[in-house]
């Protein structure tokens, strides 16, 4: 295959021209393709897990109406890490070793992602992460990918939007000392947020797994910040939003992609009222690509997909994408294929892959008004401290 054909999106807009002239597609025959999804199904992060794979089973639907990959249907094998340290390498060993799958799309969390990457680099097999953006993830190896941005670019978004949209001058940070994700994301806020003339007056730890953030926040609350910056999941989100409002702490509830469930507003209720965060699609986004998802999303689960369900459907189809530019499932041409990914229409926008295995994206802001998740702008990378 010559470098032309690995860089052309042939298979994404083949698809998209057979959908939109409702053409009939040959049913695929033969072995598989099989795809290998880990994930939280069960488990502290079950949300995270669940919204992917209904945007995994929407990509896989979707390809086999159009006649699979290489006339071959694909095939999602799906595995639960159950939110657990250490459970995603056993999972990721078990799609390769048990069910040879072609390529692996997962985790959520970019400590699990680490976990599996290690697996994923040392057998070969590449490995997709719809939504892990610690840096760290693709600096693993040459076979891990992912269609996200990455933290440096969330946290530099986030304290932008701060200071220059909202005006916030003293931010305090709460930091989930056991998870890379909010370890990083924290610090590329703090770097922006001071370099922009604000002030990070107070930072606080705890562990992924505390529910109990009042003692933090108390000592938070007596540094008197206008901005509570938390790099955290959406459990931890809407707790600490409950027990904020509780003390009386009134500052701006900021946060990142980890916010991003349905169980957000479940937990937080009525204190997550004016809370913004970073996330990597919006239901209301324009573009031709999106809308046909949210579309197709409706009507299979009557409900409007998240970011997460999103970027694992733009991560499967990126694999099945990469393996008819390949012309084969072979684990080193595959790869050359996801590494030469340029322009891939998808539901989060076009996604090229950079030299680093990191997607080059647009952030979306979303804001908590009236007990409803709103969308607010959209923000480019070239753009963020503009």
């Amino acid at each position: 295959m010559n470098a032309d054909a690995l860089h052309r999106p042939s298979l994404a807009a083949a698809l998209f021209l057979c959908v939109a002239l409702g053409a009939a597609a040959a049913a695929p025959a033969g072995d598989p393709v099989r795809i290998g999804f880990f994930m939280s199904m069960t488990g502290r992060d079950a949300s995270f897990g669940e919204a992917s794979l209904d945007g995994a089973r929407v990509a896989v639907d979707e390809l086999n109406a159009a006649g699979g990959v290489l006339g071959r249907p694909v095939e999602l094998v799906v595995e639960d890490d159950r939110s657990l340290a250490g459970e995603s390498a056993t999972a990721v060993k078990k799609l390769i070793s048990r069910d040879h799958v072609v390529a692996l799309v997962g985790e959520c969390s970019s400590a699990r992602t680490l976990e599996a990457a290690a697996v994923s680099q040392a057998s070969g097999i590449p490995l997709v992460s719809p939504a892990s953006t610690s840096p760290r993830v693709t600096q693993v190896g040459d076979a891990v990918f992912r269609v996200c941005f990455i933290d440096s670019f969330q946290g530099e978004v986030m304290a932008t939007f701060a200071r220059r949209r909202l005006g916030l001058r003293r931010a305090a940070l709460l930091v989930d000392s056991t998870a890379p994700y909010s370890v990083g994301l924290a610090d590329y806020f703090a770097r922006t947020f001071a370099a922009l003339g604000g002030e990070v007056v107070a930072t606080q730890r705890y562990s992924g797994t505390d529910t109990d953030f009042r003692a933090q926040l108390t000592a938070i609350r007596g540094a008197r910040p206008d901005a509570l910056f938390l790099p955290g999941y959406y459990v931890a989100a809407g707790l600490v939003a409950r027990q904020a409002r509780d003390l009386g702490l009134r500052a701006t509830l900021l946060g990142g992609d980890g916010f991003e469930a349905p169980q957000l507003l479940e937990i937080g209720g009525d204190a997550l009222e004016g809370a913004y965060y970073s996330t990597h699609f919006a239901a209301e986004n324009t573009g031709a690509a999106s809308r046909e998802f949210v579309e197709k999303f409706r009507a299979r689960f009557r409900a409007v997909p998240n970011g997460l369900a999103a970027l694992t459907y733009d991560a499967v189809r990126l694999v099945a994408d990469a393996v008819g530019r390949a012309g084969t499932t072979e684990r080193g041409a595959l790869r050359n294929a996801l590494a030469a990914t340029r322009g891939f229409p998808g539901a989060t926008g076009t996604t090229t892959i950079n030299p680093r295995r990191d997607a080059d994206k647009d952030a979306s802001i979303i804001a908590v008004r009236d007990g409803r998740l709103t969308f607010v702008e959209t923000v480019r990378p070239e753009h963020a401290a503009d």
